[in-house]
């Protein structure tokens, strides 16, 4: 069967697309154009979704059929000479936006699917990626290798097709964002790609100048964003109507089954010649080289077209046809052609009425401009139309070429006179030669449009202005070339060393200052490390110099940090330099990872059990809660947070290590709550640790002999039980070293005390002090202005920060007028430096992608604020916008649901007498106990065991109560269901932990009663991610995942728009960084009633700004809503310490008001 399909095209839901994509106009309008199989349009949508399962039934296989119903609502505006059957085929348009190879990549790749349910699976998946409902065509910071990875695993039925393969953003060969193969892009999964979609910008004869193309099916489609631009380009096949057919047509390429293309003329495509739109320069490939690229007319890069690009991978000489070259037409919409014999507008109502009337005369569009006898079209539509139409299918036309988004003209006459000579001498059905010369436009003449020499180089010349410069000087470049990026070259990671050098490689490529502190061993050691300095990488080179220099045993090296993604990144540092055996064998972790580790190890001398559970901050709520039950929530808050700052200060332990008399009742009874669950809260690590080592003198000998050789990082950071630890660890000889930065010391409320790094040398007599100075992140002005800013700070640390490049860039500070209107200027702003995220931002002028030679993706991105609570708008405008973003903040993972809940259940497997994870369990989901049920049924237990839980006595007692209590039936079901998870998991505890974490998910899944939400999925899939390198250690996850904290949230892998707060940004940087809510009042913060530390205030906002790489961009808003109220702040002093000649002072432009013709008549009189 011949059918024709364009599956490449797009719904509603899509941005800048007709409200009228819908699947009736699309199987309207299949009819009126003559195709037979049309793609949904979209395919990641759910809304879409849900609406082609509303209206679409099942055809032949893997095809679908409107309803009746649905078709019925438009089916008296298809003329009975259009009548035909429409399938429709699932697929719809991908945007990928990622960094690959150093560069930001841009490709649009169009995704195949069988089935509804394989569909539904597919957005499952990628919703965990990104936001899959802004846009139709979604944004996803994924790279286009692992979209097509996802597609396969989603089904092998599935498919990709790389879309419009030169367009030059959004395409996979595109000049601005592109590969020069399609190895490049896939890698490994190349052979998955059968298939690349040329684009209207190119067609098949300048496809063929590409040898490596022959080994893939050439298709077009219409790319459309309306239903009446359907079939503008399509495929042509003879196969069965079903979906497999016409894949393995695709595949295979066999011409009996795939008959080629409908093609735009290719000067028609608004991309095809290099050019400049607002300069109005167009120019052929060979101007553009002369001139470097740049316009003639503004000195910016133009916009290298389709076919320059091509030009530029060719290896053929044009007019080469393949010998497996399908055949192909090139035609002009009738539209068009009426709109250019009619002298009107191709969407005018004039003629809107003749194409319907013409249709209604001689069928399907593509059948007049094809295949309709050309008497017929001369009888129904006039000698004019039949002559234009016979010089289409002849290639007799003239071209103006389309460039920088602006579409180019096809014409079939050579001018209103030509026009009518057609008229009067009745060409329709043939012409002289005579007259063949003088129409201007035949087919050589077209074919000299492609045609160029075979080497364009050796033929390139200078403008006649400039014809002084030498023709070797002369160098073919795109303009992403023209512009050098200093700061790429500078980035310290360009300098890194690689597993397999020596010890003296690694050194040497230290500069003076850190080979300075990585020598030095002999005394106790604290380094000053300024932002950017490279001090974890001075850190890991010192460590390995020990091993290699000093034949340190790895064992006997302990590294310290404050947070997971800290030690794992030091970690992958050392094996960088060590390899995996060696560095595996240095321990290295947070100093809670520490204090569990010991507290496991050696506890029992004090008391505590090997098995001791730790408890999240939700955990506490509910351990404190059923302890003090008469406590209030902020009266509960309150106290926890007492008591916390009781133990990190070391206020509830004398100096011998044992536990004062404490006159607080809520003190006592947390405490023995504490113990009596064999468990331990966050602080209690370190506290705990200390003591044991205070009180038992072989455990504290046997500690220090261990670990000779010691490492902190972040030492401004430490509180005082923290710094009690350390110096126990450390008096026993062990050399010490210590790193930070005194001026980012941001957590005293936390209690924290960067005094102790200042009274280094005080604390361990002889200790020496050094400092890193040269910065490898940011520009030289963001490190002026932040010292500016830093150096009103009485005590700061004197360290001036030099930048290791040179950019000339100046920190931008912008007035928004409200909270909202400041976050919508964030979320333009990115979008301005990706270059655009959509061709609507470049054809629109929203974005000026010539403006700006980095090179920036997603993760570039870096939103701060002061408050969590500043986020909310934030993430709204970057719904509304579609770019891909990630919030970092708030709860860790392990105090998400439904993670808490699926953590302990695990928990239980190792602990089945933790009152408070089975409490935990017990009284949330479906068929719950009330916290008082549970908290009865605690003490029953208790009481039972004799005072004290031990493993069997829970779920004895829950057993018990299912059987014989006076709960509810429902609730006896669920308990005896509760009993009956935790006992599978405690037989599989030591399964591979991947295979417990599903165990536990599905089962808390059934005993809640409903199933999970795509963001608990997502939770579900970070907790299985966080989990694989543990293999089957349960209980070393659990203690890692209890410990997160806010920054171990953030995941650099991610390709997405990072939003989180000044705190949690510490020790990150990003290439370009905005701090929002820049206001008196909210930076620094300053809430009524309470005290506030100013000096820390400012380092926290000196900490943001020295995140920046390369942009800086301070904004505050006129008007602000938080907290319920309504804030009107004056920009922060913090700002105002910067040197106005550092900054870019910006605001929103006021509105203008259009002012209404009866209000100016009214002067009149």
């Amino acid at each position: 069967m011949k059918l024709v399909a364009d599956i490449h095209l797009h719904s509603h839901f899509s941005r800048a697309t007709s409200k009228n994509l819908t699947l009736e106009h699309l199987w309207k309008w299949a009819q009126l154009k003559g195709v037979q199989v049309v793609a949904t349009g979209d395919i990641a949508h759910p809304g879409w979704l849900a609406e082609m399962q509303a209206k679409l039934t099942p055809a032949e296989d893997g095809l679908f059929q409107l309803k009746p119903e649905c078709a019925a609502t438009v089916a008296e505006e298809v003329p009975p000479s259009c009548e035909g059957p429409v399938r429709f085929l699932i697929g719809g348009e991908i945007s990928n936006i990622y960094k690959k190879y150093d560069r930001t990549r841009k490709v649009h790749n169009v995704v195949f699917a069988p089935t509804v349910e394989a569909t539904a699976i597919l957005q499952a998946e990628l919703e965990k990626i990104g936001n899959i409902r802004a846009d139709g065509r979604p944004i996803l910071g994924l790279d286009s290798r692992d979209l097509l990875e996802i597609v396969l695993e989603v089904d092998d039925r599935c498919h990709l097709i790389p879309a419009h393969i030169w367009t030059p953003w959004f395409s996979i060969l595109g000049s601005k964002s592109g590969f020069d193969s399609l190895e490049e892009c896939f890698t490994d999964l190349t052979p998955h790609i059968f298939a690349v979609e040329t684009g209207l910008s190119s067609d098949p004869p300048m496809n063929w100048r590409v040898s490596w193309l022959d080994d893939y099916t050439l298709v077009s489609n219409s790319d459309a964003h309306s239903p009446p631009k359907l079939a503008r380009e399509a495929t042509v096949f003879d196969t069965e109507l079903s979906y497999d057919a016409l894949f393995n047509a695709l595949k295979s390429g066999d011409p009996t089954e795939f008959l080629g293309t409908i093609e735009f003329f290719p000067e028609e495509g608004k991309y095809h010649l290099d050019g400049h739109r607002k300069c109005g320069v167009c120019w052929e490939p060979v101007t553009t080289v002369a001139n470097r690229g740049l316009c003639s007319q503004c000195g910016k890069p133009v916009t290298v077209g389709v076919y320059h690009r091509v030009e530029e991978l060719a290896d053929r000489v044009p007019g080469t046809r393949p010998s497996s070259a399908a055949p192909f037409t090139s035609l002009i919409p009738l539209p068009e052609a009426l709109g250019e014999i009619l002298d009107v507008g191709p969407n005018s109502k004039r003629v809107q009425t003749e194409y319907l009337r013409l249709l209604g005369r001689l069928g399907p569009e593509l059948a007049i401009l094809q295949a309709v006898p050309l008497e017929d079209i001369s009888a129904a539509g006039g000698p004019v139309l039949a002559e234009g139409i016979r010089r289409m299918r002849k290639g007799e036309v003239v071209a103006k070429s389309g460039f920088d988004g602006e579409y180019g003209v096809i014409r079939m006459f050579d001018g209103e006179a030509d026009r009518l000579s057609s008229f009067q001498l009745g060409m329709f059905a043939g012409e002289s030669a005579a007259a063949k010369e003088e129409s201007g436009a035949t087919t050589a003449g077209r074919e000299l449009l492609r045609e160029r020499d075979e080497s364009l180089l050796s033929k390139v010349a200078a403008p006649p202005e400039e014809n002084a410069l030498a023709e070797e000087e002369i160098q073919y470049s795109l303009p992403f070339d023209l512009a050098s990026n200093e700061l790429a070259s500078s980035d310290p990671r360009s300098h890194q060393g690689a597993g397999g050098q020596t010890e003296s490689d690694w050194f040497n490529q230290l500069n003076s200052e850190q080979q300075a502190a990585a020598a030095h061993t002999s005394t106790p050691l604290a380094i000053v490390a300024g932002p950017g300095t490279g001090k974890t990488r001075t850190l890991t080179v010192r460590i390995a110099r020990l091993i290699e220099g000093k034949g340190a045993a790895p064992s006997s090296i302990l590294a310290v940090t404050f947070t997971n993604r800290a030690a794992e990144e030091m970690q992958e540092r050392l094996t960088e330099l060590l390899g995996t055996e060696r560095s595996s064998l240095i321990t290295v972790g947070t100093f809670h990872q520490l204090g569990a580790s010991l507290l496991r190890e050696f506890g029992n001398a004090i008391g505590i059990s090997h098995d001791f559970t730790i408890l999240a901050d939700p955990d506490r709520q509910t351990l404190l809660r059923r302890a003090c039950p008469e406590l209030g929530a902020r009266e509960l808050r309150a106290a926890l947070e007492e008591i916390s700052a009781r133990k990190n200060s070391l206020t509830a332990a004398t100096t011998e290590g044992q536990t004062e008399e404490s006159d607080s009742e809520t003190w006592t009874r947390y405490q023995a709550a504490l113990e009596e669950a064999n468990a331990l809260d966050f602080d209690d690590l370190i506290l705990r640790a200390a003591q044991l080592l205070e009180t038992d003198a072989a455990v504290l000998s046997a500690v220090q002999t261990r670990f000779r050789w010691i490492s902190v990082d972040e030492y401004q950071d430490v509180n005082a039980a923290q710094h009690r630890l350390l110096t126990l660890l450390a008096a026993g000889g062990a050399n010490l070293c210590v790193i930070g930065d005194p001026d980012q010391a941001v957590y005293g409320f936390r209690g924290a005390d960067r005094r102790y790094f200042l009274s280094f040398e005080d604390d361990f007599p002889g200790g020496r002090r050094l400092h890193l100075e040269r910065n490898y992140r940011s520009a030289q002005t963001i490190l002026d202005a932040a010292m500016q800013v830093i150096s009103r700070n009485p005590d700061h640390q004197a360290t001036a920060l030099v930048a290791d490049f040179a950019e000339q860039v100046k920190l931008d500070v912008y007035r928004a007028p409200t909270d909202k209107a400041e976050a919508e200027y964030v979320v333009h702003q990115v979008e301005q430096m990706v270059g655009g995220i959509s061709y609507f931002s470049l054809d629109s002028g929203r974005v000026d992608d010539n403006g700006l030679p980095e090179d920036f993706t997603f993760s570039d991105f870096a939103v701060l604020y002061r408050l969590n609570a500043q986020a909310r708008l934030m993430e709204e405008a970057f719904d509304r916008s579609g770019i891909p973003y990630s919030t970092i903040g708030g709860s860790a993972l392990s105090e998400q649901r439904p993670v808490q809940e699926i953590v302990a259940l695990l928990w239980l497997t190792l602990a089945p007498d933790s009152p408070v994870h089975w409490q935990r369990i017990l009284t949330e989901g479906k068929r719950a106990l009330t916290d008082d049920e549970a908290a009865d049924l605690a003490e029953k237990q208790i009481k039972e065991s004799g005072g004290r839980s031990i493993p069997e006595a829970w779920p004895k007692a829950i057993a018990a109560a299912a059987r014989t209590g006076t709960l509810r039936q429902p609730q006896r079901e669920r308990l005896a269901q509760t009993v009956e998870l935790v006992e599978k998991l405690a037989r599989d505890a030591s399964a591979p932990l991947s295979s417990q974490l599903q165990i536990a998910a599905a089962g808390w899944a059934g005993l809640r009663g409903t199933e999970f939400s795509e963001a608990e999925e997502e939770r579900i899939n970070r907790l299985q991610r966080r989990a694989a390198p543990f293999l089957n250690r349960l209980q070393d996850f659990l203690t890692t995942v209890s410990l997160q904290s806010e920054a171990d949230q953030y995941d650099s892998r991610a390709d997405r728009v990072t939003l989180m707060s000044l705190h949690a940004a510490k020790g990150l940087e990003f290439p370009v960084v905005f701090i929002a809510g820049c206001e008196e009042g909210l930076l620094p913060y300053t809430p009524a009633n309470r005290d506030v530390d100013l000096d820390e205030e400012r380092r926290l906002f000196y900490v943001g700004m020295t995140r920046a790489q390369r942009r800086l961009i301070l904004t505050y808003a006129g008007r602000r809503f938080l907290f319920g109220q309504s804030m009107e702040n004056r920009l922060s002093g913090f700002v105002t310490d910067i040197e106005t000649a550092l900054q870019e002072v910006r605001q929103a432009e006021p509105r203008r008001s259009r002012k209404r013709a009866d209000d100016q008549q009214m002067r009149l009189f």
